[in-house]
């Protein structure tokens, strides 16, 4: 699977693994894969979320203090999953983080926090979508994939 590009790697110690983490059964899969890499070769976890940014007004009303409200409460749920994710690795010896941002693009925050982080790898979760609502949908993982200048490894 991942085996023989991992002893590549390998010439290239992985200290430091980003997770974007979006609190889906995806992302959490990603972590344990993250976590069994962090276990391998000693790595630090960052476990990062990335919030859409909306501005503007929706048929003439303005909707800033609904999306706050929603952004919150959103926060709150990540920070309660990623405190556990926190524990688990706190248990195996992994130091693990979490960072939550709100940002324009979501695939342009996960590039620039893993650069400006100096990140070595990235693994994170895919939806799995195909065909047409891949078409429309996108995908941040097809765009963190394709703009990175670090390993990804997008797990299902």
């Amino acid at each position: 699977m991942y085996e023989n590009y991992l002893k590549i790697m390998n010439a290239n110690k992985i200290k430091t693994i980003a997770i974007p983490f979006d609190g889906s059964i995806h992302s959490k899969h990603a972590f344990d894969m993250a976590l069994n890499l962090a276990l391998k070769y000693h790595s630090k976890l960052i476990l990062v979320t990335c919030i859409e940014k909306i501005n503007g007004s929706w048929y003439g009303k303005e909707f800033t203090p609904k999306y706050n409200q929603d952004v919150k409460k959103y926060k709150e749920k990540i920070l309660r999953e990623t405190t556990k994710l926190e524990q688990i690795s706190k248990k195996k010896n992994i130091k693990t983080i979490t960072k939550i941002f709100v940002s324009d693009s979501i695939v342009e925050k996960i590039l620039s926090f893993s650069k400006s982080n100096n990140v070595d790898m990235i693994v994170m979760g895919s939806h799995g979508r195909t065909g047409i609502d891949k078409l429309i949908l996108g995908s941040v993982a097809n765009g963190v994939v394709q703009w990175s200048k670090i390993p990804v490894l997008v797990v299902r």
